[in-house]
């Protein structure tokens, strides 16, 4: 039997412990270095978007947080018009935020919506003044509370309920203006 020694080999068995590349591969590790840093890149935008994200926080009166909920924004009447219709699911900790030009007696209705939604209302200084619970999908009853509001938050029905939100906390709005002029 025969053995043919690479140069390499050769050095390591003489004790030679330079180490040279081969000439037809001059960076090996290059592609996963490359591969590695591009995840990172992609990890940080990610981490990144998520901070940027916009949110409303709930609190209790007394400052006590409740929920934080990661929101898509209705702030033109054509998305306020279309609101959550036809979604078939919403995450645990998401929602949509309706921000209206002036506060109003305000009703929202299901027609279409296809997920059961709790609805909360706020005030302009973010107070929660009413509370629609487990609204019926496909409903084309108008509900809403008797009071002025400039914010409607809808999420997954049951979710006051679980959180314990009620009339008299509070939101807060982190990551965008929470005021439209449409």
């Amino acid at each position: 039997m025969r053995v043919i020694m690479g140069e390499s080999s050769r050095r390591a068995k003489s004790g030679d412990s330079a180490v040279r590349r081969a000439p037809d591969r001059p960076w090996p590790a290059l592609p996963g270095a490359i591969l590695a840093l591009a995840f990172l890149m992609l990890g940080l935008t990610a981490a990144l978007d998520a901070a940027d994200a916009p949110k409303v926080v709930i609190s209790a009166s007394d400052g006590t947080r409740k929920a934080a909920v990661s929101v898509e924004l209705a702030v033109t009447p054509g998305q306020r018009q279309f609101g959550l219709m036809y979604r078939q699911h919403l995450d645990a900790d998401a929602g949509m935020l309706f921000i209206f030009p002036a506060p109003d007696r305000l009703k929202f209705w299901m027609k279409h919506t296809e997920i059961p939604l709790d609805m909360i209302f706020a005030d302009p200084a973010g107070a929660v003044v009413g509370i629609v619970a487990n609204a019926t999908p496909y409903s084309e009853r108008p509900v809403g509370p008797d009071a002025l509001a400039l914010y409607v938050l809808e999420v997954n029905g049951g979710f006051c309920a679980r959180h314990g939100v009620r009339a008299g906390d509070g939101m807060s709005f982190i990551g965008f203006d929470p005021h439209t002029s449409q």
